[in-house]
């Protein structure tokens, strides 16, 4: 399993552990990630998902999963939140 968020792309990026004496180690600075359910409105079902504290927070800033879905990206989503993306956009487009 990767190390990836599954709404906002984050993934692990490297730096330098520094020493009080200036030595240089290089380090992984690991995203935070949370096994999370998310419900969708539109769809009117819950999905698991392993997401970042922050793509968590902005889901709340959006005002769901669908709106942050729809806003999003579609090259930062991993695959499985491509399709329920595409799945929310059909649904939406058959009730109206």
């Amino acid at each position: 399993m990767s190390r990836r968020c599954e709404l906002s792309g984050k993934g692990p990026m490297s730096g330098n552990n520094v020493s009080h004496a200036v030595n240089k180690t290089r380090r992984r600075f690991l995203p935070n990630l949370c096994n999370v359910t998310l419900h969708s409105d539109v769809l009117s079902r819950d999905v698991k998902a392993r997401v970042s504290a922050h793509a968590l927070r902005s889901v709340d800033h959006c005002g769901g999963l669908d709106v942050f879905l729809k806003k999003a990206k579609k090259e930062k989503l991993s695959l499985s939140m491509q399709r329920l993306r595409r799945e929310i956009l059909k649904t939406e487009a058959t009730a109206s």
